[in-house]
Protein backbone atom coordinates (compact mmCIF):
# COMPACT_ATOMS: atom_id res chain seq x y z
CA UNK A 1 0.00 0.00 0.00
CA UNK A 2 2.84 2.36 0.83
CA UNK A 3 4.39 1.86 -2.63
CA UNK A 4 1.03 2.44 -4.31
CA UNK A 5 0.44 5.61 -2.29
CA UNK A 6 3.94 6.89 -3.15
CA UNK A 7 3.43 6.20 -6.85
CA UNK A 8 0.09 8.02 -6.81
CA UNK A 9 1.65 11.00 -5.02
CA UNK A 10 4.44 11.20 -7.59
CA UNK A 11 1.93 11.05 -10.44
CA UNK A 12 -0.17 13.81 -8.87
CA UNK A 13 2.93 15.95 -8.30
CA UNK A 14 4.05 15.47 -11.90
CA UNK A 15 0.59 16.40 -13.14
CA UNK A 16 0.56 19.47 -10.91
CA UNK A 17 3.98 20.54 -12.19
CA UNK A 18 2.88 20.08 -15.81
CA UNK A 19 -0.20 22.20 -15.14
CA UNK A 20 1.92 24.94 -13.55
CA UNK A 21 4.29 24.94 -16.55
CA UNK A 22 1.30 25.16 -18.88
CA UNK A 23 -0.21 28.07 -16.95
CA UNK A 24 3.14 29.89 -16.90
CA UNK A 25 3.45 29.40 -20.66
CA UNK A 26 -0.09 30.62 -21.22
CA UNK A 27 0.51 33.73 -19.12
CA UNK A 28 3.78 34.42 -20.95
CA UNK A 29 2.04 34.10 -24.31
CA UNK A 30 -0.76 36.43 -23.22
CA UNK A 31 1.70 39.04 -21.96
CA UNK A 32 3.41 38.87 -25.34
CA UNK A 33 0.02 39.25 -27.06
CA UNK A 34 -0.62 42.49 -25.17
CA UNK A 35 2.44 43.94 -26.89
CA UNK A 36 2.27 42.21 -30.25
CA UNK A 37 -1.41 43.02 -30.97
CA UNK A 38 -1.06 46.83 -31.16
CA UNK A 39 2.48 46.79 -32.59
CA UNK A 40 1.51 44.19 -35.18
CA UNK A 41 -1.31 46.48 -36.26
CA UNK A 42 1.17 49.30 -36.86
CA UNK A 43 3.37 46.91 -38.86
CA UNK A 44 0.40 46.03 -41.08
CA UNK A 45 -0.63 49.69 -41.48
CA UNK A 46 2.91 50.80 -42.30
CA UNK A 47 3.61 47.73 -44.50
CA UNK A 48 6.73 46.91 -42.49
CA UNK A 49 6.56 43.10 -42.39
CA UNK A 50 10.00 42.77 -44.00
CA UNK A 51 11.37 45.33 -41.57
CA UNK A 52 10.11 43.23 -38.66
CA UNK A 53 11.72 40.16 -40.21
CA UNK A 54 15.04 41.97 -40.45
CA UNK A 55 15.00 43.00 -36.79
CA UNK A 56 13.98 39.48 -35.78
CA UNK A 57 16.87 37.94 -37.70
CA UNK A 58 19.28 40.38 -36.10
CA UNK A 59 18.21 39.11 -32.67
CA UNK A 60 20.35 36.00 -33.07
CA UNK A 61 23.41 38.20 -33.52
CA UNK A 62 22.37 40.03 -30.35
CA UNK A 63 22.25 36.73 -28.46
CA UNK A 64 25.72 35.78 -29.63
CA UNK A 65 27.16 39.16 -28.64
CA UNK A 66 25.37 38.93 -25.31
CA UNK A 67 27.07 35.61 -24.55
CA UNK A 68 30.45 36.88 -25.75
CA UNK A 69 30.45 40.05 -23.64
CA UNK A 70 28.45 38.68 -20.70
CA UNK A 71 25.50 41.04 -21.25
CA UNK A 72 21.93 40.17 -20.23
CA UNK A 73 20.39 38.61 -23.35
CA UNK A 74 17.24 40.74 -23.55
CA UNK A 75 19.32 43.91 -23.31
CA UNK A 76 21.77 42.61 -25.95
CA UNK A 77 18.90 41.76 -28.31
CA UNK A 78 17.28 45.18 -27.93
CA UNK A 79 20.58 47.01 -28.44
CA UNK A 80 21.45 44.95 -31.52
CA UNK A 81 17.97 45.34 -33.03
CA UNK A 82 17.99 49.10 -32.47
CA UNK A 83 21.49 49.36 -33.97
CA UNK A 84 20.36 47.45 -37.08
CA UNK A 85 17.22 49.61 -37.28
CA UNK A 86 19.32 52.78 -37.22
CA UNK A 87 21.56 51.40 -40.00
CA UNK A 88 18.48 50.57 -42.07
CA UNK A 89 16.99 54.01 -41.52
CA UNK A 90 20.26 55.64 -42.59
CA UNK A 91 20.66 53.48 -45.71
CA UNK A 92 17.02 53.91 -46.76
CA UNK A 93 17.49 57.69 -46.82
CA UNK A 94 20.28 57.31 -49.38
CA UNK A 95 17.90 55.81 -51.97
CA UNK A 96 20.73 53.99 -53.73
CA UNK A 97 19.18 50.55 -53.25
CA UNK A 98 15.48 49.48 -53.20
CA UNK A 99 14.04 49.05 -49.70
CA UNK A 100 12.95 45.43 -50.19
CA UNK A 101 16.42 44.48 -51.46
CA UNK A 102 18.07 46.28 -48.55
CA UNK A 103 15.82 44.58 -45.99
CA UNK A 104 16.45 41.15 -47.48
CA UNK A 105 20.19 41.77 -47.53
CA UNK A 106 20.29 42.95 -43.89
CA UNK A 107 17.99 40.20 -42.63
CA UNK A 108 20.03 37.32 -43.98
CA UNK A 109 23.37 38.98 -43.34
CA UNK A 110 22.64 39.51 -39.64
CA UNK A 111 21.25 35.98 -39.28
CA UNK A 112 24.32 34.50 -40.98
CA UNK A 113 26.63 36.71 -38.89
CA UNK A 114 24.98 35.45 -35.73
CA UNK A 115 25.34 31.81 -36.74
CA UNK A 116 28.96 32.18 -37.87
CA UNK A 117 29.99 34.18 -34.79
CA UNK A 118 28.32 31.63 -32.56
CA UNK A 119 30.29 28.80 -34.17
CA UNK A 120 33.57 30.66 -33.64
CA UNK A 121 33.09 31.16 -29.90
CA UNK A 122 34.24 27.94 -28.25
CA UNK A 123 33.06 28.94 -24.80
CA UNK A 124 29.42 29.30 -25.92
CA UNK A 125 27.29 26.19 -26.28
CA UNK A 126 23.58 26.83 -26.76
CA UNK A 127 20.65 25.00 -28.31
CA UNK A 128 20.28 26.95 -31.55
CA UNK A 129 16.87 25.37 -32.29
CA UNK A 130 15.45 26.90 -29.12
CA UNK A 131 16.32 30.37 -30.43
CA UNK A 132 15.29 29.71 -34.01
CA UNK A 133 11.91 28.15 -33.18
CA UNK A 134 11.40 29.08 -29.52
CA UNK A 135 10.36 27.00 -26.54
CA UNK A 136 7.30 28.50 -24.87
CA UNK A 137 7.04 25.59 -22.45
CA UNK A 138 10.46 26.45 -20.98
CA UNK A 139 9.52 29.88 -19.59
CA UNK A 140 10.22 30.54 -15.93
CA UNK A 141 9.06 33.11 -13.38
CA UNK A 142 11.91 35.46 -14.28
CA UNK A 143 10.70 35.42 -17.89
CA UNK A 144 7.18 36.25 -16.69
CA UNK A 145 8.42 39.20 -14.65
CA UNK A 146 10.46 40.51 -17.60
CA UNK A 147 7.49 40.15 -19.96
CA UNK A 148 5.15 41.85 -17.50
CA UNK A 149 7.48 44.84 -17.16
CA UNK A 150 8.04 44.97 -20.92
CA UNK A 151 4.30 44.80 -21.64
CA UNK A 152 3.55 47.58 -19.16
CA UNK A 153 6.23 49.84 -20.65
CA UNK A 154 5.22 49.17 -24.26
CA UNK A 155 1.52 49.80 -23.57
CA UNK A 156 2.31 52.96 -21.59
CA UNK A 157 4.43 54.39 -24.41
CA UNK A 158 1.86 53.38 -27.04
CA UNK A 159 -0.95 55.06 -25.12
CA UNK A 160 1.02 58.31 -24.94
CA UNK A 161 2.25 58.24 -28.56
CA UNK A 162 -0.79 56.63 -30.20
CA UNK A 163 -2.02 59.68 -32.14
CA UNK A 164 1.43 60.54 -33.43
CA UNK A 165 2.26 56.99 -34.49
CA UNK A 166 -1.13 56.68 -36.18
CA UNK A 167 -0.68 59.96 -38.05
CA UNK A 168 2.81 58.94 -39.17
CA UNK A 169 1.44 55.57 -40.32
CA UNK A 170 -1.09 57.33 -42.56
CA UNK A 171 1.39 59.86 -43.98
CA UNK A 172 4.71 60.93 -42.53
CA UNK A 173 4.61 64.17 -44.54
CA UNK A 174 1.18 65.16 -43.19
CA UNK A 175 2.20 64.13 -39.67
CA UNK A 176 5.23 66.41 -39.93
CA UNK A 177 3.03 69.28 -41.12
CA UNK A 178 0.75 68.70 -38.11
CA UNK A 179 3.72 69.17 -35.80
CA UNK A 180 4.67 65.58 -34.97
CA UNK A 181 8.37 64.70 -34.76
CA UNK A 182 8.34 61.95 -37.36
CA UNK A 183 11.98 60.90 -36.97
CA UNK A 184 11.52 60.56 -33.21
CA UNK A 185 8.32 58.55 -33.67
CA UNK A 186 10.04 56.25 -36.16
CA UNK A 187 12.89 55.60 -33.72
CA UNK A 188 10.41 55.04 -30.90
CA UNK A 189 8.54 52.48 -32.97
CA UNK A 190 11.81 50.68 -33.76
CA UNK A 191 12.70 50.52 -30.05
CA UNK A 192 9.26 49.17 -29.13
CA UNK A 193 9.53 46.57 -31.86
CA UNK A 194 12.97 45.57 -30.59
CA UNK A 195 11.56 45.14 -27.07
CA UNK A 196 8.81 42.84 -28.36
CA UNK A 197 11.30 40.81 -30.39
CA UNK A 198 13.50 40.40 -27.32
CA UNK A 199 10.51 39.20 -25.33
CA UNK A 200 9.30 36.87 -28.06
CA UNK A 201 12.68 35.31 -28.82
CA UNK A 202 12.45 32.59 -26.18
CA UNK A 203 8.76 32.01 -26.82
CA UNK A 204 8.42 31.61 -30.58
CA UNK A 205 11.97 31.99 -31.92
CA UNK A 206 13.69 34.12 -34.54
CA UNK A 207 11.95 32.57 -37.53
CA UNK A 208 8.39 32.95 -36.21
CA UNK A 209 8.39 36.30 -34.39
CA UNK A 210 7.14 38.32 -37.34
CA UNK A 211 4.36 35.82 -38.00
CA UNK A 212 3.10 36.27 -34.44
CA UNK A 213 3.15 40.03 -34.96
CA UNK A 214 1.41 40.34 -38.32
CA UNK A 215 -0.98 37.36 -38.64
CA UNK A 216 -3.35 38.33 -35.77
CA UNK A 217 -3.33 41.94 -36.98
CA UNK A 218 -4.05 40.82 -40.55
CA UNK A 219 -6.87 38.62 -39.23
CA UNK A 220 -8.36 41.53 -37.29
CA UNK A 221 -8.19 44.04 -40.13
CA UNK A 222 -11.29 43.03 -42.15
CA UNK A 223 -13.37 42.71 -38.97
CA UNK A 224 -12.49 46.13 -37.53
CA UNK A 225 -14.01 49.55 -38.06
CA UNK A 226 -11.20 51.65 -36.65
CA UNK A 227 -7.55 51.56 -35.57
CA UNK A 228 -8.21 51.05 -31.85
CA UNK A 229 -10.72 48.32 -32.55
CA UNK A 230 -8.25 46.58 -34.84
CA UNK A 231 -5.48 46.74 -32.23
CA UNK A 232 -7.79 45.35 -29.54
CA UNK A 233 -9.12 42.60 -31.79
CA UNK A 234 -5.59 41.66 -32.89
CA UNK A 235 -4.66 41.28 -29.22
CA UNK A 236 -7.69 39.06 -28.55
CA UNK A 237 -6.99 36.90 -31.60
CA UNK A 238 -3.36 36.56 -30.55
CA UNK A 239 -4.39 35.49 -27.04
CA UNK A 240 -6.84 32.94 -28.41
CA UNK A 241 -4.16 31.62 -30.77
CA UNK A 242 -1.74 31.25 -27.86
CA UNK A 243 -4.28 29.32 -25.80
CA UNK A 244 -5.30 27.02 -28.67
CA UNK A 245 -1.71 26.54 -29.86
CA UNK A 246 -0.59 25.57 -26.36
CA UNK A 247 -3.51 23.17 -26.15
CA UNK A 248 -2.43 21.50 -29.40
CA UNK A 249 1.16 21.36 -28.16
CA UNK A 250 0.11 19.81 -24.84
CA UNK A 251 -2.25 17.16 -26.17
CA UNK A 252 -0.52 16.25 -29.45
CA UNK A 253 3.12 16.88 -28.45
CA UNK A 254 3.74 19.41 -31.22
CA UNK A 255 6.15 22.40 -31.01
CA UNK A 256 4.45 25.23 -29.13
CA UNK A 257 5.63 28.18 -31.25
CA UNK A 258 4.72 26.74 -34.66
CA UNK A 259 1.39 25.50 -33.23
CA UNK A 260 0.52 29.03 -32.12
CA UNK A 261 1.45 30.49 -35.52
CA UNK A 262 -0.64 27.88 -37.35
CA UNK A 263 -3.58 28.63 -35.09
CA UNK A 264 -3.15 32.33 -35.87
CA UNK A 265 -3.18 31.48 -39.58
CA UNK A 266 -6.43 29.57 -39.05
CA UNK A 267 -7.98 32.68 -37.49
CA UNK A 268 -6.77 34.67 -40.50
CA UNK A 269 -8.45 32.28 -42.93
CA UNK A 270 -11.67 32.37 -40.91
CA UNK A 271 -11.67 36.17 -40.81
CA UNK A 272 -11.13 36.38 -44.56
CA UNK A 273 -13.89 33.86 -45.21
CA UNK A 274 -16.26 35.64 -42.83
CA UNK A 275 -15.49 39.01 -44.40
CA UNK A 276 -16.27 37.73 -47.88
CA UNK A 277 -19.58 36.31 -46.63
CA UNK A 278 -20.80 39.45 -44.86
CA UNK A 279 -19.40 42.23 -47.04
CA UNK A 280 -21.91 43.94 -49.32
CA UNK A 281 -21.77 42.84 -52.94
Amino acid sequence: MTHIHTAMTRTQTKGHNNMMWLLDSLLAGWLLSLMSGPLGSFIVWRRMAYFGDTLAHSALLGITLGFMFDVQLNIAIVLCAVFVALILASLQRQHFIPSDTLLGLMAHTTLAAGLVTLSLVDSVRIDINAYLFGDLLAVNRQDLITLAIGSALVLLVLSRMWKGLLAASVSEELAQVEGYQVARLRLLFMVLLAVVIAGAMKLVGVLLITALLIIPAAAARPLSQGPKQMAALATIISMLAVAMGLGLSYFFDTPAGPSIVLTSALFFLLSQSGYRLIRPS
